[in-house]
């Protein structure tokens, strides 16, 4: 249901800037006029959002929500040099009572430059990833069931808020220059608010399904009069109350499954007001969430000895998982629940993917613990821990925060020591450097870098643990496009419509004779570049490097191989482009995401600007003599 009345009377949003320039756009794409009528004009804009979430191709759709995401970080992320004075006296104050203001005042004016910008750094990144969590939660599946005019409505509201005041129960308003992040998501407490102004829309009456006091009820029933998100908000979240800390260790209780289409009533019913935090506890996301698939949910046992306390989900698309999620921070996993998990996915046939977040998370809760209890972490510990080899991977919509608080109280330098084995001397941090006894380079990449470090040198990086640079070894050739597509359609491997394109055109050149590549996987940003870089600036400084393009079947033959690729990963392959259907110059892609593996054609014309992050693979210019050497 869409009504984009509410907003033209909430915010006469049809007569903004903004709905206007949507309009003209419209018109100038597809040469027709928008309807002056306000309800048009605002749908008109909502449509924008809308296109770029629904885009069929992975990659567009990426590229598409990273661009608004910039733009809305850019509008609403404090600036520091809007940061106010009295921050800084109030800073300074902090300081004083600190014990530590002879050395304040003996900071030169660039040490106190530096000061504020460190601290405003800190305070700064951290308010742009409270309101990164809302821009990925509106790009994710969880909020695919509310309307875009409540999207746009919760949006807007929240970046009015600072985070929640549970003193006073309210969400503050912002001010300019603050450093306040802002408000948490509780999906369970948006979704309450969401269906209540849904009904309040469709004229029916709300129902209070919770033991609450007469003058509670009215508060929350004047505040949904005047749609105030902020009040409603805080009353939900204050109402949604966290499962006690005395029956967290309780793992007995049982499973129950809710059908696909059966009535969302007794799911959602059973876990409203137990502090989940998950979306489903909304009617509106509960039907349409059961509509997809069915949904399976472990309830522990409660002071009564009955199992009705909620802890894991397991959320069905057809039969397929969608999701798992469990009850701690951003809906990750409670300590005691990965043995309760793991029993059940032997039941699913999609289970690796869903183990292996079950391993991690394990793994996580026992680094925790041995940290906790003042022991050593050994190597196999600390490569965990700094993602050598692979991402930490968890069951909420944001990454476990342990990982975050864990690694902020270590001590890379003395760690590297103990992950490599080796002593301080045996790490180079230039090429110049390098010896025999070397085992670990660290170090900016220079000109014909790869062919002056020796093929034994296992660990190579930028800067560690973060920009690894990794190369392995990839067998191609031998295989047309059709036994490529067979094999990877075997395999259960999705090929996005450009890809296949890209495979079926005559400018798809497979490798005749089996052959052995050395592929090496770098950065934008690991090839010199701070900021933007076109595919021909990626392309010659690769060049400059020693290496060179890959063959066309490259990215399909490693397709193949690497089938454990982590989630949400995207590696596009460094290739002679290709057009796909569409005419356009494409490369192929490598991604993952919760649809599965995905062989994707991505546009990649000489033009083409890619960012610092995004990541390509370049094959190693093999020794004279042995380009294009067979296998034997």
């Amino acid at each position: 249901m869409e009504n984009p009345d509410f907003l033209k009377e909430k915010y006469d949003l049809h007569n903004t800037p903004e709905v206007n320039q949507a309009a003209q756009r419209t018109e100038i794409r597809t040469g027709q006029e928008v309807p002056l009528n306000p309800a048009d004009q605002i749908q008109n804009y909502l449509d924008r959002f809308k296109e770029i979430l629904d885009r069929e191709n992975p990659n567009k759709r990426e590229r598409g929500i990273e661009a608004l995401k910039q733009v809305l970080l850019d509008k609403f992320v404090t600036k520091q040099e809007d940061i106010p004075e009295s921050f800084w006296k109030s800073q300074e104050n902090i300081i004083r009572e600190r014990g530590q203001q002879a050395d304040y005042n003996n900071f030169s004016e660039e040490q106190k430059v530096n000061f504020k910008k460190e601290t405003s750094e800190g305070l700064l990144n951290d308010q742009q990833s409270s309101l990164e969590q809302w821009l990925d939660y509106f790009a994710s599946a969880d909020s695919n069931y509310l309307p875009d005019y409540l999207k746009y409505w919760v949006f807007r509201s929240v970046t009015q808020l600072a985070e929640y005041d549970k003193e006073k129960k309210e969400f503050p308003k912002r001010s300019k220059g603050t450093v306040r992040q802002f408000p948490d998501i509780n999906q369970e407490a948006l979704n309450y608010v969401i269906d209540a102004v849904i009904k309040k829309h469709q004229g029916k009456g709300l129902e209070f399904e919770y033991d609450i006091q007469p003058d509670e009820r009215e508060a929350f029933l004047k505040s949904l009069e005047k749609e105030n998100f902020a009040k409603l908000y805080a009353w939900a979240n204050d109402l949604m109350n966290p499962i006690p800390e005395h029956l967290l260790p309780v793992t007995q209780g049982e499973w129950k499954k809710f059908e696909q289409n059966s009535n969302h009533t007794p799911l959602v019913q059973s876990i409203r007001g137990k502090g989940t935090g998950w979306c489903t506890a909304g009617e509106n996301t509960a039907k349409k969430q059961l509509a997809s698939g069915a949904f399976h949910c472990f309830y522990s046992l409660d002071d009564e000895g009955q199992p009705t306390i909620p802890r894991l989900a397991i959320r069905m698309e057809r039969d397929k998982i969608a999701e798992v999620r469990g009850v701690a921070r951003k809906q990750n996993l409670d300590p005691y629940m990965p043995k309760v998990l793991e029993k059940k996915l032997e039941e699913f046939p999609d289970k690796e993917q869903y183990l292996k977040k079950d391993r991690d998370m394990k793994q996580l809760t026992e680094i925790d613990n041995k940290v906790k209890q003042g022991q050593e972490l050994n190597k196999n510990d600390l490569t965990f821990l700094y993602e050598l080899n692979s991402t930490i991977e968890g069951f909420g919509y944001q990454r476990d925060s342990r990982i975050a608080e864990l690694r902020a109280n270590r001590n890379p330098e003395q760690d590297m020591l103990v992950i490599f084995e080796c002593t301080a001397e045996q790490i180079a941090r230039a090429p110049r450097e390098i010896n025999e006894n070397t085992k670990v380079y660290i170090g900016q990449l220079e000109p014909g870098i790869f062919q002056k470090l020796p093929e034994t040198l296992e660990h190579i990086y930028t800067s560690f643990p973060d920009k690894k640079i990794r190369r392995e070894n990839l067998e191609i050739g031998g295989k047309t496009a059709d036994q490529l597509i067979a094999e990877m359609t075997a395999k259960n491997i999705n090929i996005t419509n450009y890809a296949k394109s890209m495979l079926k055109s005559r400018e798809f050149i497979y490798t005749k004779n089996s052959e052995e590549i050395t592929l090496i996987r770098l950065t934008v940003a690991d090839l010199g570049f701070k900021n933007n870089a076109t595919a021909d600036q990626v392309y010659q400084r690769a060049e400059d490097l020693g290496l060179e393009l890959c063959p066309a079947d490259t990215c399909p033959n490693w397709r193949l191989k690497y089938q454990n690729q982590p989630l949400d990963e995207w590696v596009r392959v460094a290739m002679k482009q290709i057009p796909d259907s569409d005419g356009y110059p494409g490369v192929f892609g490598l991604l993952r995401d919760g649809g599965g593996l995905w062989l994707s054609g991505d546009w990649a014309g000489p033009g083409s600007e890619w960012s610092p992050g995004d990541e390509f693979v370049f094959r190693l210019r093999p020794p004279a003599g042995e380009a294009g050497k067979s296998k034997t």
